[in-house]
């Protein structure tokens, strides 16, 4: 049986094993509409009881040996490996990547799960200097429960860089991945763990609507919320969590800025600022959303952005070799082109593409565009680039900085002169000579403003803050002596 198979999971959710529910959402493909399957949906009980059970198989997973743990993270790791022609197929189909930005997913997950086997050995605390005659320790204990809400964009990776350490660390975990991409971003997950032997009862994958959202955020046995999605549901849930004294850890929105210096290379510079805007249809929270070119390039850069996305094909990843696929639904489809169109009515130009194809929209480059059009103040979530000139240094970092998000930056050119523009830029993220899209399991990844709480995840010392607890322990030789 493949690691998929619909027989395993067709109209259930995973909580102590695949349960059959009473309602279920298709399963489908946005590049045509068809359907693919059937998931199914939990409901606020289900996650009431699916956190009373994590919280039971909590205690015995985080007492297991450290090297039981690790190798369970190792083997999710090399069934990764050995499973990705059929995950990739799912990313492709239900998540409408083309086949490279599937492969380069997998492959991260792959990377996650191998990175976050080192964290059960990792130390965990420090020794402490002491005024009294005793021994002095802060160490690190598993938070309990922790809850990730992950989005549909990147639903394996986004998915997993948090649950992968959380079980590392000994923690339960509860999984609500996107509705939209309930396989690849619950389901894959849910089966490679079942699969590498995680004891019952520590994953739970809920799938569900917003009040399942809310469930996994209030249920009382979670301590822990890991989300990634949108700055204003963040908000809400930042908000709730704060309420009920539980950490929430929010990977937010951004639109992040490219900035060519004056003598770069003008081909690559395109070339890297197609990349960063045209990846997976612009639907990454890193997409390079503003394109800040110095005005003795601008115009030969604009030329060159435009070829770039022109020759870009658009269509159904799955049955074309194609550079860009589907949004992930109609609605943000006619949001992307909504924006262009009033960018267009405020006095912009496209310069390449601006229409919709079938389920996609063509590579788009604006020109002629102003900060104050809503191409260059949101956040688009589709393959468009609004592009403008600079003059100086410090009106390149007054451009990028006056925007509410933070997330990345990128900056092509002179690296001298690229190094005095990053320090003057509030960012979580800042790529000299690359694009802003860019992730690796050992580096840490988060944002300021309105992208995050600047929480960071990736690498040891990020994950040991974000998914455990300090605990001071003092030990003396001999019962200490006491005025009363």
């Amino acid at each position: 049986m493949a690691l998929l198979d619909s027989e395993v999971w067709a109209k259930k959710f995973f909580s102590d094993g695949w349960r059959d529910c009473d309602s279920e959402q298709p399963v489908v493909e946005p590049a045509t509409g068809d359907r693919l399957g059937a998931i199914g949906l939990a409901s606020a009980g289900d996650v009431a009881r699916a956190a009373a059970r994590a919280a039971e198989a909590q205690r015995a997973w985080a007492a297991t040996a450290p090297q039981e743990r690790a190798a369970v993270l190792r083997r999710a790791g090399e069934l990764f490996s050995a499973h990705a022609g059929e995950i990739e197929d799912w990313l492709v189909r239900e998540a409408g990547s083309v086949r490279a930005k599937a492969s380069f997913e997998v492959r991260l997950a792959v990377g996650e799960c191998f990175e976050c086997a080192g964290l059960p050995t990792h130390p965990q605390g420090e020794v402490l200097t002491s005024e009294e005659a005793r021994w002095s320790l802060a160490r690190r204990r598993p938070a309990g429960v922790v809850s990730v809400i992950a989005p549909f964009n990147f639903p394996l990776l986004l998915g997993l860089r948090s649950v992968a350490p959380a079980l590392a660390l000994g923690n339960a975990v509860l999984l609500k991945p996107d509705p939209r991409t309930a396989v690849s971003g619950g389901v894959v997950i849910a089966r490679i763990f079942e699969e590498a032997g995680l004891p019952a009862g520590v994953l739970h994958m809920l799938p569900g609507d917003g009040s399942v959202g809310q469930a996994v955020v209030e249920a009382p046995e979670v301590r822990v919320i890991s989300f990634t999605g949108s700055t204003p549901v963040g908000r809400a849930i930042g908000e709730r969590a704060g309420r009920l004294l539980k950490r929430a850890h929010l990977e937010l929105g951004g639109n992040n800025a490219l900035v060519v210096l004056p003598g770069a290379d003008v081909a690559k510079a395109a070339s890297a600022g197609a990349f960063g805007s045209y990846l997976h249809q612009g639907q990454i929270c890193m997409t390079t959303g503003r394109h800040l070119v110095h005005e003795s390039l601008l115009a030969r850069y604009t030329e060159a952005l435009a070829a770039k996305a022109a020759a870009l094909p658009v269509g159904d990843p799955t049955r074309e070799d194609v550079a860009l696929g589907p949004i992930i639904d109609r609605r943000q489809l006619e949001r992307v082109h909504g924006i262009v169109t009033r960018s267009v009515a405020a006095g912009a130009t496209v310069a390449a593409g601006g229409e919709i194809v079938g389920a996609g929209y063509r590579a788009t480059v604006l020109s002629g565009v102003s900060t104050d059009m809503p191409a260059w103040r949101e956040e688009i979530f589709g393959p468009v680039a609004p592009v403008i000139g600079f003059s100086t240094l410090e009106e390149a970092a007054r451009i990028v900085n006056d925007c509410e998000y933070g997330l990345s930056v990128g900056i092509l050119g002179d690296v001298g002169t690229a190094m005095k523009l990053a320090d003057r830029i509030d960012s979580g993220k800042v790529h000299i000579n690359e694009q802003t899209v860019g992730d690796e399991p050992n580096a840490p990844f988060g944002g300021v403003k309105a992208s995050g709480t600047g929480s960071r995840f990736g690498g040891a010392a990020a994950n040991v803050e974000a998914f455990t607890e300090t605990q001071w322990v003092t030990v003396r030789p001999d019962i200490a002596d006491y005025p009363f």
